[in-house]
């Protein structure tokens, strides 16, 4: 990156890949929002899991698929398959609750936070056709926070 500012978003569009301009309120912009404070939260505890910073990776990935306009192709190829298999397994060996739980702790708020991201890409979805995988991962990853924040925060 040459510089760490542009000026072309100053006028409230930005750009998706290959330099397609929208609007900052674009349902895909708003989608990579919500994942961006996702990845940033599991940041804060991502040394819990080797997973997590997988995971962190791949969101970045996913968020490249949701900036590729209609038509173009993306080279980054897509690992949701293979890190939602990781997550059943991980859920699957978890003593699961027998009532409610009291969110506590900042995994509980990821796990929100996942939440919210994968309302988003169900809208983008909606209109722009998201690879199915992306969308699996995104419900996985919500359960799995929840199973991580069982453990000691």
């Amino acid at each position: 990156m040459k510089q760490l500012y542009s000026k072309t978003g100053d006028s409230g569009e930005t750009s998706l890949r290959g330099g397609v301009r929208v609007s900052k309120n674009d349902l895909r912009i708003e989608a990579n929002g919500e994942i961006d404070m996702l990845n940033s939260l599991l940041g804060l505890f991502a040394e819990r899991s080797l997973l997590l910073t997988d995971i962190q990776r791949e969101l970045m990935v996913v968020m490249s698929h949701v900036a590729t306009p209609e038509g173009k192709e993306n080279p980054r190829p897509l690992h949701c398959k293979e890190l939602t298999q990781q997550m059943e397994h991980a859920i699957d060996a978890a003593t699961q609750p027998t009532g409610f739980v009291l969110p506590r702790g900042i995994v509980h708020v990821a796990r929100a936070q996942c939440r919210t991201a994968e309302r988003r890409l169900w809208a983008v979805h909606r209109q722009y056709p998201l690879d199915d995988s992306i969308l699996r991962m995104m419900n996985r990853l919500s359960d799995y926070l929840f199973v991580l924040a069982q453990e000691k925060e």
